[in-house]
């Protein structure tokens, strides 16, 4: 993809996210996107059909990001991997965002989008992580990347809401089971 193209999506992923931190995603038109991110609306509509698109695809990003951080985990490690806490943590700075996606009606293709990207990186985890399980890897790819999508919803429905680095260590306790005393 040529690196104009690249600049100005990250632009406008950036300015989404400061935007929805700032006053909500519903409140945030394309206008305010382009604005922020110094392109006019026709180059917004270029990249974009809409917001939840741009939304969609921003959220892929970072997940792309978080999977391609997967190689070279340990399995049997009693503590969450950074690249998981890492995850959360950006979930966390962007809370109100991510709370309105997992939990309203609506943003159900972001959540499917998120929830492929997981699996995806799952597969691709396993194989380079050189793991056998004892069921097809695709559907191990599928319970695992479920509950993460699961866990995530329910931590962002907590009031008061745990730090990322606790939902962390859920997730990592629900993929490999609780720890054993």
């Amino acid at each position: 993809m040529d690196a104009r193209i690249v600049r100005t999506r990250a632009r406008l992923q950036a300015a989404l996210f400061a935007l929805a931190g700032e006053r909500g995603v519903d409140a945030v038109s394309v206008s305010d996107i382009a604005e922020r991110a110094g392109v006019n609306r026709s180059t917004f509509y270029q990249h974009y059909s809409d917001k939840e698109t741009l939304l969609a695809d921003a959220l892929d990003e970072v997940a792309r990001e978080a999977g391609a951080q997967l190689e070279g985990i340990d399995p049997t490690a009693p503590d969450a991997p950074p690249v998981l806490v890492d995850f959360l943590a950006h979930i966390e700075a962007h809370a109100a965002l991510y709370h309105r996606v997992f939990t309203e009606p609506g943003y159900g293709a972001v959540v499917v989008r998120l929830r492929a990207h997981i699996h995806e990186a799952i597969l691709t985890a396993a194989e380079a992580n050189g793991l056998a399980p004892q069921m097809p890897v695709d559907i191990l790819a599928a319970g695992v990347s479920g509950s993460i999508v699961g866990v995530i919803g329910a931590w962002l429905e907590r009031d008061p809401r745990p730090p990322s680095t606790q939902a962390a260590q859920w997730v990592w306790e629900v993929i490999l089971g609780p720890p054993t005393a």
